[in-house]
Parts: structure tokens; C-alpha cells; sequence
């Protein structure tokens, strides 16, 4: 058997209950064995065997069912965006012309509507709204419905479309009501509004999705375009997708690593920050593994290509973001889950009412029937229930926004209050990602202070190393002017040499000054092995026989870690620590915060399987991160949250962004999430407890015993009563405190 895996772009795809038709009418074809939607990227990826199926055949059993195939676009980051951004505008320029046809009909039903003349003029502006611009809705309920399926646009098509109709006949013909003492109203304004607002909220949804995909787009901008290749003992330019295993590459100051590989020649230091998240750059020598797409620093140096293409570390992070994001439950909306019943049952109760009053009913039955069918109808109308889920996340995200707490979409929400673990990256989240001078300590005479710290700064400024360049931004801030210096020399893992007003001084690292026979004190000992207990790194300043000056570089912990570590704790959120740092920093720092589970020295995807072993434990987890190398990690979680103050990548990726980077407003987040759930809980209670009693009463359950018959027109006012109600309920989240 040839079995081929291969991504498609699905067209029309609007809800959860799509990605589960998509879904099973791909399984259920002959020679598939499987089919995954990643709604995120309107994408479905299919195992199949190519001998027996294809696209042509996957093409026409979802045109069948209200969808379209498209092959997958190019894996070009620009390409991909523009396809993007074409959708989300046709999507915002339809839903701005329905609104802006709908806001007259509007008027004129709550002003003029006494005036039967403007019904015509309601009318001509109610048809290109349901005609055009909600057109969809009811050529996918019909697909479904000659497929035997029904969801929430069936709902939509349903209501809308017995409105219209009813409010098309009262308008042309008033007397057939007329003539038997009944007033032919009209409903148009509910039938425009409902499918303005159902077209607002998918828009919202496109639009998250387009910043969900944006994770991916940005990914694959990461990598280089070409690559300094040398054949034949001649440099020459390639496009890097033409570049092969064993290929020797020139690497200048300030490029990208094209591919991953080892170094052959030549010393620099290279930001590696996109895949350990660790701030400070490493120095790398012959013989040392370099990452295709990391950043290389002021050297110079000449490597062997040992992976390429699909096989590069940049490769597999977008290739696990994509399987992460794809592998996620789909959003399994309660009012898409129930639409499958409900719809079947109003329509037989509505037939139902038509039969029993036609057959059963006193005269003049038919146009009993008739008003009564359509009546229930109108009241069935999923008005209030297709805004019951977006109203609220619509607040509860404008909530979010206000406290710094950017949210996609409902998903998020939901499932952040049921979080059983929160992991929290190292670097730039429980630590602030960015190394600085913490310590320093003189001994040398106070009036020797000023001119060593001129001669310090002179000598960093001249080195390209990480560290040297954060001592000398330290000493910069504080107004340090440099020293002349009459000579330096940089001593390649060791630090620097230099001579200033003919004396010599050293900087650098414990065995430089071993090396030059410097006398380190006890007291120079003590303060440095305590510094390092600490994780720090410990800078030595030395004249030519005794050090004289001690500094330590460190990434400080965030003020709050500690509470807000302890917060999630009393909310029963166990929490866990990942790094790519070292055992010993990481110990340290888990130690300080009081994290009893962590794990050092994880790569990309270590991090994201560590996510999955914690959910094949049945737990829900949470991953907080602000790099690029948190990516995998934060879109295998459950709940992906990142630091707005990390990079743009792992921002599209998560969930939940912290605008600010404050560590706190994850415990807010968690509190917003169960508010925002409860209130959908209770939106959706009172639509399905407004059509459970509306409905029986609209079908005339009262009249043998009261007399009473529910005007069409007070089942209209009831539909806008009940999505009222929804919309006041949604809105008690903005008073809502945190």
C-alpha cells in the first residue's frame, strides 16, 4: 500500500461542527485511513492511499456537503499571508454592507412602522442581506439537510428564512390576513439583524484565526533565503533549499546561520535565543554544533551542513506547531452539539402545529395553520441562542484587554478555569530574560574607583563578548567615562588583556587569572563562590599581581514570581518549571520561587513533549513562555500563555498574551475564565429555557384552555426579548471585579 500524507486548504469552514464533517466525510472514503483538521489554519491533513484516491475525489465529497478543496498554498510566508488577509477582507467588507443594509430596516420597524408602504422598501432591503450576503447559511443548511445533518446554519436559514418568507407574503398580499381580521405584520428587521450579527461574530472568528496562523507565517520567516556556499574552492550564492549534507558554508558577522551544522573554522558568538530562550549568546569554536536560523554575532567562521531542509531544528518547531495546533480538540460549541436535534424537532413541531390545527382546528383553519406554524418558527428563531456563547466572549474578552489580558477565542476561555498545571518557562517569565549587572564589589582604594571603572568600560566596549557588552551598558547608565587604553588583546574563553597609563590589567574569568599568576583573596573567593552559588556570572578585574575588583552578570527574578507562584497553589494549580539553562541555575532559581517540579536542559520539543507527558496523565495543562523556542510547547498545551513582553512568535502561538509580561495576570486570566464561562453557562439556560416554553405556547398549547393565541408579532418581540436578556447578561461582566 502507498500511503501518502498530504495537507489541504479547506474552503468554508465556519464552526466546530464543521471540522467534524470535513472530518468524517474525508475517514469515510475509500483508500483514506486518516483526516485531521487544523481549524486554525482552515487546513485538513489526510493519510491516504494514493493508488486508490486523491484530491479529485476528496474535492467532490466536500463540494457535496457545502465545502471546497484547495491545494495547500506554497510554503511561503508572504504567499500565505496574502491568501490570509484576502479572506479577512472579503469577510469584513460583507459583514460591513449587512450591517449597513440592516441599521435602515431597523429604523423604519421601530419608528415607521405603522406605515404599510415602507414594508416594501423594508423588504427590498432584507433581500441582498439574506440573498447575498448571508447566502451561505442557506446554501449550507440545504447540503446538510439533503445529507440528513442539520447545525447552527440550518438554525439561521431556518428563522431567517420563515421570517422573511412570512414577512415577504403579509407585504404583497395583506389582505389574505386582512380579510380574516388579523394584522399582517412583518418581521424583516429580525431576519436582517440575525444574520448581521451571526456574519460579525464569524468575522471575529476569522480574525483570530488569521493571528493564530500568524504563529506559523512567522516561523517560516525565520529562515534564510540563501546561503555562501564554497565549491570547488569558490564562493557561490545558493538559494538554500539547494543546499546538501556536507556542503562547506561561510558564515560573516551579522548573518543567519543558513542550516544546521558543525563548525569547521573560525570563533564567534552566536544568539541562540529562538531555541534555548537563554539571553545571553554562546561562543562557538571548531567542532561545536550551530542551529540553522539562529543569529550570528561580529566573527567569522566557515562550517560542514549536516541537516537540510525538513531536517533542520527551525523545520521540526514549525512542523510540531503545526501538529500541535492540528491535534487540539476542536471547539465544540454546546449550541452546535444541540443543533442537531433541535432543529429536526422544531421542524416536526411546527409541521405538527400546521397538521393539528388544519385538521382539528375551528375557522378558519388554514390561515390558523399557517400563522401558527410560522409563529413557532419565529420564536424558534436561535437568535438569542447563536448569541448566548459569542456575547459573552466578547465581553469577557474586552474585559481581558482592559486588565492586559489579550484572549483569542471561547476555547481558551473555557478551558483555562479547568487547569490542573501551569508550566512556567525560566528565561523572560519567572526571570525577567535579560541579563544584567546585579553585584559588584572594589578592592582597591575608594579614590580608585572612578579611573578603574573608566579603564573597565574601555575594555568591555572593545569586546564582543555578551557579557562584556552588559557590564559596559551598566557602567554607560551610570554617566562611567571611558579610560584611554594603549593596548588590547582578546583571549579567546578567557577575557581580555589591556594596558592603560602603562600599567596591565586583566578581565575575564577564574583561569585567566590563574594563568597570569593573580593572587585572588579569601575574601575576593568567598564573595565570587557566592555570587556563582547564585548562578551568576563572575567577571574578575586584575592589575598585574592582585584582583582588585569583582563584578556579577545575572538574569534577576520578577518581583511577584514568588506570590504569584504561591496564588496558583492555593487555587490548587500545581505548577512546573522547564529551562534549557543548566541543572544547577535551574535548581537555584525552582528553589528561590518554591517550585518543587522542574526540568533543565530541555529543548524545543522537549518542552512540548514534557506538555504531553503531563497530559497523558490526564491533567490539563497551561504553558506559559515568552521565545520562540516555547512555541511547540505553547500550542501543544491546553492553554498557551505568553509574555507580551517575548517575542511575536509565541504570541500567535498562544492562546492568552500578558500584555505587559505581568506574571500575576495569569491567576486573573483563570478568574476571568470561570466568570465567562458561568455566564455562558447561563445564556445558554435562559435561549434553551425561552424556546422550551415559547415554543409549546406558540403552537397554540393555551388556546383550548384560555383562548389565547400568540400573535406572531409578540413571538417576534419574545425573540428580541430573549436575545436582550442574553446581551444584559453578557454585559454584567464589565462591573465584573478580579
Amino acid at each position: 500500500m502507498s500511503t501518502v500524507k498530504q495537507t489541504f486548504r479547506v474552503e468554508g469552514m465556519s464552526c466546530a461542527a464543521c471540522v467534524v464533517s470535513v472530518e468524517s466525510t474525508l475517514a469515510t472514503l475509500k483508500g483514506v485511513k486518516t483526516a485531521t483538521v487544523n481549524y486554525a489554519m482552515n487546513t485538513v491533513q489526510v493519510d491516504y492511499d494514493d493508488r486508490s484516491t486523491g484530491f479529485d475525489t476528496f474535492r467532490k465529497a466536500l463540494r457535496d456537503i457545502g465545502y471546497d478543496l484547495a491545494d495547500d498554498p506554497a510554503r511561503d510566508a508572504e504567499k500565505m499571508q496574502e491568501q490570509e488577509q484576502e479572506r479577512l477582507r472579503k469577510s469584513r467588507l460583507k459583514t460591513f454592507l449587512s450591517v449597513s443594509f440592516s441599521i435602515p430596516v431597523v429604523i423604519i420597524a421601530m419608528a415607521f412602522h405603522h406605515n404599510p408602504a415602507l414594508n416594501w422598501v423594508m423588504m427590498l432591503l432584507t433581500l441582498p442581506v439574506l440573498a447575498w450576503f448571508g447566502r451561505e447559511f442557506f446554501i449550507h443548511a440545504y447540503k446538510r439537510t439533503i445529507h440528513f445533518s442539520a447545525n447552527m446554519d440550518t438554525l439561521i436559514a431556518l428563522g431567517t428564512g420563515s421570517a422573511f418568507v412570512f414577512s415577504t407574503i403579509n407585504t404583497i398580499f395583506p389582505q389574505i390576513l386582512l380579510k380574516r381580521g388579523l394584522e399582517p405584520h412583518v418581521y424583516f428587521e429580525a431576519a436582517a439583524v440575525i444574520v448581521s450579527l451571526i456574519l460579525l461574530g464569524r468575522y471575529f472568528e476569522e480574525r483570530a484565526k488569521f493571528r493564530t496562523s500568524g504563529s506559523i507565517r512567522k516561523l517560516m520567516g525565520l529562515g534564510v533565503k540563501t546561503a555562501t556556499v564554497i565549491r570547488n574552492g569558490k564562493e557561490e550564492e545558493v538559494p538554500v533549499e539547494k543546499v546538501m549534507k556536507g556542503d562547506e558554508i561561510l558564515v560573516r558577522p551579522g548573518d543567519k546561520v543558513p542550516v544546521d551544522g558543525r563548525v569547521l573554522s573560525g570563533t564567534s558568538s552566536v544568539d541562540e535565543s529562538m531555541i534555548t530562550g537563554e539571553p545571553v549568546p554562546v561562543v562557538k569554536k571548531e567542532g561545536d554544533i550551530v542551529i540553522g536560523a539562529t543569529i550570528n554575532g561580529t566573527g567569522s567562521f566557515r562550517m560542514t551542513a549536516e541537516k537540510v531542509g525538513s531536517e533542520t531544528m527551525l523545520a521540526q518547531i514549525i512542523r510540531r506547531v503545526q501538529e500541535a495546533q492540528g491535534s487540539k480538540a476542536p471547539v465544540q460549541r454546546l449550541a452546535d452539539k444541540i443543533a442537531g436535534i433541535f432543529v429536526p424537532v422544531v421542524i416536526g413541531i411546527a409541521i405538527l402545529t400546521f397538521l393539528g390545527w388544519w385538521l382539528f382546528g375551528p375557522e378558519p383553519q388554514l390561515t390558523y395553520a399557517f400563522v401558527t406554524s410560522i409563529t413557532v418558527l419565529i420564536i424558534a428563531c436561535p437568535c438569542a441562542l447563536g448569541l448566548a456563547t459569542p456575547t459573552a466572549m466578547m465581553v469577557g474578552i474586552g474585559k481581558g484587554a482592559e486588565m492586559g489580558i489579550l484572549i483569542k477565542d471561547a476555547r481558551s476561555l473555557e478551558i483555562a478555569r479547568d487547569l490542573d498545571v501551569i508550566v512556567l518557562d525560566k528565561t523572560g517569565t519567572i526571570t525577567q530574560g535579560k541579563a544584567q549587572l546585579t553585584d559588584w564589589q572594589w578592592f582597591c582604594k575608594e579614590e580608585e574607583v572612578e579611573s578603574l571603572k573608566g579603564i573597565i568600560l574601555a575594555a568591555e566596549n572593545r569586546s564582543e563578548h555578551p557579557v562584556a557588552r552588559t557590564i559596559a551598558g551598566r557602567l554607560k547608565e551610570d554617566g562611567v567615562r571611558e579610560a584611554g587604553i594603549e593596548s588590547f588583546d582578546s583571549i579567546t574563553g578567557k577575557g581580555i588583556k589591556v594596558t592603560s597609563s602603562g600599567e596591565t590589567f586583566f578581565l575575564g574569568n577564574h583561569k585567566l587569572m590563574e594563568e597570569n599568576g593573580i593572587r585572588i583573596s579569601d575574601d575576593v573567593l568567598k564573595t565570587a563562590e557566592k555570587w556563582m552559588a547564585e548562578a551568576k556570572s563572575v567577571n574578575f578585574t586584575a592589575n598585574s599581581h592582585e584582583v582588585i575588583a569583582i563584578l556579577a552578570v545575572a538574569d534577576p527574578i520578577r518581583e511577584n514570581a514568588v506570590q504569584v507562584i504561591d496564588e496558583l497553589k492555593k487555587a490548587s494549580i500545581v505548577v512546573h518549571m522547564i529551562t534549557g539553562d543548566n541543572p544547577k541555575t535551574a535548581a537555584r532559581i525552582a528553589g528561590v520561587v518554591g517550585i518543587e517540579h522542574f526540568r533543565a536542559e530541555v529543548t524545543p520539543v522537549g518542552k512540548l513533549e514534557y506538555v504531553r507527558e503531563l497530559q497523558a496523565k490526564g491533567l490539563k495543562v497551561g504553558m506559559t513562555g515568552d521565545g520562540i523556542n516555547d512555541a511547540p510547547a505553547l500550542a501543544q498545551a491546553d492553554v498557551g500563555i505568553a509574555m507580551g513582553t517575548g517575542t511575536d512568535i509565541a504570541m500567535e502561538t498562544a492562546e492568552v498574551t500578558l500584555v505587559k509580561g505581568s506574571l500575576e495576570k495569569i491567576v486573573t486570566a483563570v478568574n476571568l475564565s470561570k466568570r465567562t464561562m458561568q455566564t455562558i453557562r447561563q445564556n445558554l439556560f435562559w435561549a434553551f429555557f425561552y424556546n422550551v416554553i415559547g415554543i409549546p405556547v406558540a403552537a397554540g398549547i393555551l388556546f383550548p384552555f384560555t383562548g389565547i393565541l400568540l400573535n406572531p408579532m409578540i413571538a417576534g418581540a419574545a425573540m428580541a426579548f430573549s436575545s436582550v436578556s442574553v446581551v444584559s447578561n453578557s454585559l454584567r461582566l464589565r462591573k465584573a471585579r478580579f
